[in-house]
C-alpha cells in the first residue's frame, strides 16, 4: 500500500523529479518549472500526512529492503523530523515558487534545465538528512545536497559566484572529512551505523578516547555546515553572490537541515547523558553563541550591499538556535526549535525581498533604496515585517522564539545570556533600521530617481512568496501554540523525558 510507503516516497520522487526534469528540459525548457513545482508540491504533501500520523500514532519507522536494523538502513520519522520535514518543504515550495521569474535574470537561458535538476536533487538530499535514521545514509545524503547546493552558487551570472562556489566547496569538503571520521570512529567502536543502536550500545563507552574523538569531529563537521562563528567564512560571499532563489533556498532549507543534523547526533545519538555530564561542551556551545550573536550583529551593520548585510545576519540569527542548544533545558530548546521554523520565514522573506529589489531596480546597496517603498510598497512592508520578527518585537513568531530561549537561560540561572539576547536584537534594530530609514524616510538621489519611478513590485510568481512568508512572521507566532504542540513532545523526547 501506497500510505506505507510514505516515509521512503519523500525521498524518492524528488529523485525521479530531477531525472523527469533533465529529459523534459531537453525537449522544452519551458517544462522544468512546472515539473519542479508539482514534484515539491506532493512531497509537501506527504509531509504533513507523515506529520499527522506521527502525532497520532507515534514514531513511524521504515525499513528499506526488509532488512531489520541496525544490519539494514531505517527511516524514522519522529514529531521533531516530521516538524523539520515540513518547514523545509514548505520553505522549498516558495522558493521553487520564485525562481520562476528572477532565475531568467539571473542565470544563462541553457541554465535553466540544469538549474531545477540540480534544485530538485538538493530537496532531496535534505529531505534523506531528516528522514533516515542511519549515520552513513546521513552522510550520503549531506553530500547529495552539498554538491548541489555548490552548483547552485556557481550559476549566477556573476563571476564572483564562481569562487564563493568554490570556497564552499573547500569549506564544504573540509566539514565532509570531519564528519566521516566521526562516522568511521564510531562504527570501528561500536560495529553499527544505527543511531538507535548506537544510542544503546555507546554509554558503556562514553570514557573512550575514540568516542570522544567523534564526538569532537562531529561537533567541528557540523558547524561548518551550519556556519557557526568563527566556522562561518563561507557563508558571505555563498549568500551574496548566489541567485537570488538560491540564496533564499540555502539560507532557509540548507541551513536549517544542518542544525537538524546537529540537534539530532547531540541528542539521540550521543544523548544528554553524554553531552551534559561526560564532555560538558553546553558552556563552550553558550559562549560560542554569544560571540556569534553579537560578531554577526556588528558586521551585519558595517555592510553597505542588502544580500551581504542578510548573510551576516544569518550568522548572528543561528547563535540563537546554538545558544538554546547549550543551554539545554526544556524551555530553551522549544526556543531553539521554534527558532528553527522564525529564522526560515524571516530570512527566507528578507532574501526574497532582495532579489526583488534587484529584479525590479538591479540595486544592490542599501543607499540605492531610498525612496523605494513609494514604488515598491508590498515589498517593503514584507521587509518592515520580516525584521520585525528577526529583531524579536512582538507578536512576531521571531519574539517567541527568543522569549522561550530567554526563559530557558533564567531558569538555568544563566542571566547573562539574556543580556546577550537583549543586546543581539539591539544590534539587530541597528542595521535594519537603516535599511527602512533608507526606504521609508529619504529620497532618492538624483542618479536613481529614474529608475526608483519605474520600479514596481515584482511579478505574482515572486510577491506571493515573499507575501507568505510575512504573514507567516506574525502568524506563527499569534497561533504559536500549533507549532508547541509538536515541538514540545520533541522536547521531550530529546531531552530523555526530562
Amino acid at each position: 500500500m501506497i500510505p506505507d510507503h510514505l516515509t521512503i516516497l519523500v525521498v524518492i520522487i524528488p529523485m525521479l523529479g530531477a531525472y523527469t526534469t533533465l529529459l523534459a528540459g531537453w525537449v522544452k525548457r519551458r517544462f522544468c518549472f512546472p515539473i519542479a513545482m508539482v514534484t515539491i508540491c506532493i512531497q509537501f504533501c506527504i509531509s504533513l500526512m507523515l506529520l499527522y500520523q506521527v502525532m497520532k500514532t507515534g514514531p513511524l519507522h521504515y525499513n528499506l529492503g526488509n532488512w531489520l536494523p541496525p544490519w539494514g538502513i531505517e527511516y524514522v520519522i519522529d514529531p521533531l523530523n516530521g516538524f523539520v520535514l515540513v518547514v523545509l518543504l514548505f520553505l522549498s515550495l516558495l522558493c521553487c515558487m520564485y525562481s520562476r521569474r528572477c532565475i531568467v535574470d539571473e542565470i544563462e537561458e541553457k541554465k535553466i534545465v540544469g538549474f531545477y535538476t540540480v534544485f530538485l536533487l538538493l530537496i532531496a538530499g535534505v529531505c534523506g538528512i531528516a528522514v533516515t535514521g542511519d549515520l552513513f545514509n546521513l552522510y550520503v545524503f549531506l553530500e547529495i545536497s552539498s554538491l548541489a547546493a555548490y552548483a547552485l552558487v556557481a550559476s549566477g551570472r556573476e563571476k564572483k559566484a564562481i569562487f564563493a562556489s568554490f570556497n564552499y566547496l573547500i569549506m564544504g569538503s573540509v566539514s565532509a572529512c570531519f564528519i566521516l571520521i566521526g562516522i568511521g570512529y564510531l562504527y570501528i567502536a561500536t560495529g553499527t551505523l544505527n543511531m538507535a543502536d548506537l544510542a544503546r550500545l555507546l554509554p558503556p563507552l562514553y570514557g573512550s578516547t575514540i568516542i570522544q574523538c567523534a564526538f569532537i569531529f562531529f561537533i567541528v563537521g557540523l558547524s561548518i555546515k551550519t556556519a557557526l562563528f568563527p566556522l562561518h567564512l563561507w557563508l558571505p560571499d555563498a549568500y551574496s553572490y548566489a541567485p537570488s532563489a538560491v540564496s533564499a533556498l540555502i539560507a532557509t532549507v540548507m541551513s536549517k537541515v544542518g542544525v537538524y543534523a546537529l540537534i539530532r547526533i547531540l541528542f539521540t545519538v550521543f544523548t544528554p547523558a553524554f553531552i551534559i555530564m561526560e564532555i560538558p561542551v553546553m558552556e563552550l556551545f553558550c559562549w560560542i553563541a554569544a560571540i556569534a550573536i553579537i560578531v554577526g550583529s556588528v558586521l551585519a551593520i558595517t555592510q553597505t550591499d542588502l544580500k551581504r548585510m542578510l548573510a551576516y545576519s544569518s550568522v548572528s540569527q543561528m547563535g540563537y538556535i546554538i545558544l538554546a542548544i547549550g543551554i539545554a533545558n526544556s524551555a530553551a530548546m522549544t526556543g531553539g526549535i521554534l527558532y528553527i521554523l522564525s529564522d526560515a520565514v524571516m530570512k527566507g522573506c528578507l532574501f526574497m525581498v532582495a532579489g526583488a529589489f534587484i529584479y525590479s531596480t538591479g540595486f544592490r546597496t542599501i543607499e540605492d533604496l531610498k525612496g523605494i517603498s513609494r514604488t515598491m510598497p508590498l515589498t517593503a512592508v514584507a521587509f518592515f515585517i520580516a525584521t520585525a520578527s528577526m529583531i524579536g518585537l512582538p507578536p512576531t513568531v521571531g519574539f517567541m522564539s527568543k522569549w522561550f530561549i530567554a526563559l530557558g537561560a533564567l531558569e538555568s540561572g544563566q542571566w547573562f545570556f539574556v543580556v546577550i539576547i537583549l543586546a543581539g536584537s539591539l544590534l539587530t534594530a541597528i542595521y535594519s533600521w537603516r535599511v527602512i530609514e533608507y526606504m521609508y524616510f529619504r529620497d532618492p538621489d538624483m542618479a536613481h530617481q529614474a529608475a526608483v519611478a519605474g520600479a514596481n513590485d515584482p511579478p505574482a510568481s515572486m510577491l506571493i512568496p515573499i507575501l507568505v512568508l510575512a504573514s507567516a512572521c506574525i502568524l506563527c507566532g499569534i497561533f504559536v501554540t500549533i507549532p508547541l504542540e509538536v515541538i514540545e513532545p520533541s522536547v521531550t523526547r530529546l531531552l530523555g523525558g526530562t
